[in-house]
């Protein structure tokens, strides 16, 4: 295989998540040794085996094939300085990490999301790389969440998640026009609002439709009128543009569109855009707003024009 096959090989390869774990064992001398790999895998649970692969091309290569026993170390997301220190060429890779043998005499690495400790079971000759398979003697779970790795990158998917979910909450507002009417609920403040709920886990589409089915009329999603984010309540509020075809609202009822006529819309950047699509509906000339809750622009959708309100 030449050079350019198989980097593009290795690319292909890399495109498969996986975990990432530094195996280790100990030496003729009793000396601590390991490095890190992804070519880590489950076998069986009956008999309780396991796979990593050793490139034979590894300085640790001998010392493996002469142990008695490895132990797999799983790392978890706040360890990817431990993953690149058993990747280097570092002198002493044990220098900088806490660590203990384990039951079965392997080292086993503290903090990390999983450790297995394994008897030498078979070694098979794979190409330029061994296959170690393992019989786990002992092993234990911390709970952790553990490191990925994909496209040579680390990515930590608890961590994302998590700020994933800080990030702001998705709102979606129903503006269900009918008639050259809209129709407003109570919003539980004394005032009026559009239908409007959270994003729920089944997403954006979804949380529309249910405001529809909720609202009791005959409404077709439609186009996205509206998207603004409101930094200090930390929302990011999309509207969509629901023609109805008719149907009694079992919640709330229909205010005729008119420019003053919302004044009792108590979210000021509600109002305004109500207002907007009053100026907008009298001559069909729609446009989509995209900006935060004081400014922003109006991209044209049947004519052009310019704007500044949500």
């Amino acid at each position: 295989m030449t050079l350019e096959n198989r980097r593009l090989l290795r690319d292909a390869f890399g495109t498969f998540m996986t975990g990432v774990t530094v195996v280790t064992t100990l030496d003729e001398a009793g000396a601590p040794i390991g490095f890190t790999a992804n070519s880590f895998s489950s076998v069986s649970l009956d008999p309780a085996l396991l796979l990593v692969s050793i490139a034979k091309t590894s300085s640790n290569y001998a010392r493996f094939m002469a142990a008695k026993g490895f132990a797999i170390n799983i790392l978890s997301e706040s360890q990817k300085d431990v993953s690149n220190t058993f990747a280097k060429p570092v002198e002493d890779r044990f220098a900088s990490v806490q660590w203990q043998l384990g039951p079965h005499g392997a080292p086993i690495l503290h903090g990390v999301s999983a450790w297995f400790d394994c008897r030498l079971h078979q070694v098979v000759d794979a190409g330029d790389h061994a296959i170690l398979i393992g019989r786990v003697e002992a092993f234990e779970a911390s709970g952790q969440a553990g490191l990925g790795y994909y496209r040579g990158s680390y990515f930590t998917p608890a961590q994302a998640g998590a700020a994933l979910a800080s990030g702001p909450a998705v709102v979606v507002s129903a503006l269900i026009e009918q008639d050259g009417h809209v129709l407003l609920q109570d919003d539980g403040r004394g005032g009026l609002s559009l239908p409007t709920a959270r994003v729920g886990a089944n997403g954006a589409t979804a949380t529309l439709q249910a405001l529809i089915e909720a609202a009791g009329v005959q409404a077709v999603p439609g186009f996205i009128y509206s998207v603004y984010e409101d930094v200090a309540a930390g929302q990011q509020h999309i509207a969509f543009l629901c023609p109805s075809t008719g149907g009694t609202p079992s919640m709330g009822g229909f205010v005729e569109l008119t420019p003053n006529g919302f004044d009792d819309v108590t979210d000021p950047a509600m109002r305004i855009m109500l207002e907007r699509l009053a100026d907008e509906a009298r001559v069909g000339d729609y446009g989509i707003y995209f900006g935060n809750q004081n400014s922003g622009r109006v991209a044209p959708v049947a004519a052009k024009g310019e704007g500044k309100k949500p």
